[in-house]
């Protein structure tokens, strides 16, 4: 029904919850803003997005792993560009982990969901490669003085569990990179908790609505 169409090219997808669909699709919002705004920086970051998402699915999460795997709930906390892929990993940790995962923007966590955190409770902070980021380590050392188990990607904090990222990523493409990272994490998770990532419980490819 519509008339223009980007073909993201991601063939098939066999699992249930959607990732080739989302990152691909990120992908051709980056080339197609980096095409209209004619800015040399983002242009150089689209053409490199191939390589940066392979580097980014194999680093490892692992050590994250024993962490969650016997959780029942967490935030996933992201602000600016990395707000929608905290938002992103929340929905494939219910799907894929069965974690009550809820995404918050590290501007607005404070308010009312702070109240649910106490000691052992898993935090994980995906931090923007923007301006933004200094303010995560202050959220994060908050974090750790209420007894939270803080996992940190795009950043490092006393008392949090590092997870890896690529460095020197232009901003808007070191979200897609961290979500990549985080697929890989999430199999390995999943598996951790017993369950298919592939086929998470009560769920179809596709879903119908009337």
């Amino acid at each position: 029904m519509a008339e223009v169409t980007i073909p993201i090219l991601a063939g098939r997808e066999c699992s249930v919850a959607a990732t080739k669909s989302f990152i691909a699709s990120l992908t051709a919002i980056l080339s197609l803003v980096a095409a209209w705004t004619d800015e040399d920086d983002l242009k150089r970051a689209a053409d490199e997005s191939p390589h940066v998402l392979r580097d980014a699915w194999d680093l490892d999460w692992s050590p994250a792993v024993p962490a969650l795997t016997g959780a029942n709930g967490l935030f996933v906390l992201g602000r600016g560009l990395s707000y929608a892929i905290a938002q992103e990993a929340a929905l494939k940790l219910k799907e894929t982990c069965g974690l009550h995962a809820e995404a918050f923007s590290a501007a607005e966590v404070k308010h009312g969901p702070m109240a649910l955190v106490g000691a052992g409770f898993p935090v994980i902070m995906l931090t923007p490669g923007d301006e933004g980021q200094a303010a995560f380590a202050e959220l994060a050392a908050d974090f750790i003085d209420r007894g939270a188990q803080v996992l940190m990607a795009g950043g490092e904090q006393d008392g949090a569990l590092t997870l890896l990222s690529l460095p020197g990523l232009h901003p808007a493409l070191a979200p897609l990179a961290t979500i990549q990272s985080f697929y890989s994490f999430a199999i390995s998770l999943s598996l951790a908790r017993g369950l298919d990532p592939d086929r998470p419980p009560h769920l179809r490819k596709v879903t119908k609505t009337r």
